[in-house]
């Protein structure tokens, strides 16, 4: 499966991705600005480029398959976990 979703189901044809805010580039105008301005900022936003690329590409590929594509960002899982599961039985008609 393209980009080694964190779930999936398969019945639904759906994958789900548990992205880590910092490493997936959250806001990524905001960070950017604050990686320029801190240790190893070339390092860091390539890095971040990079990972937001890849995530492009491997939901290409998904939705090519008949996937529907979810990204969640890790605090939202963490802080309300009803609202991730609210979604998940919306998107299912459950």
């Amino acid at each position: 499966m393209p980009g080694s979703p964190d779930i999936v189901l398969t019945k639904y044809k759906i994958a789900i991705f548990c992205d880590s805010e910092f490493f997936h580039g959250k806001d990524w105008e905001i960070l950017k600005l604050r990686l320029e301005k801190g240790k190893n900022p070339d390092y860091w936003i390539k890095k971040i480029e990079r990972n937001r690329s890849r995530d492009f590409e491997t939901d290409k590929k998904l939705l090519f398959l008949g996937y529907t594509v979810i990204h969640f960002w890790g605090q939202d899982i963490k802080n309300i976990p009803t609202n991730v599961i609210k979604l998940l039985k919306k998107l299912y008609g459950q």
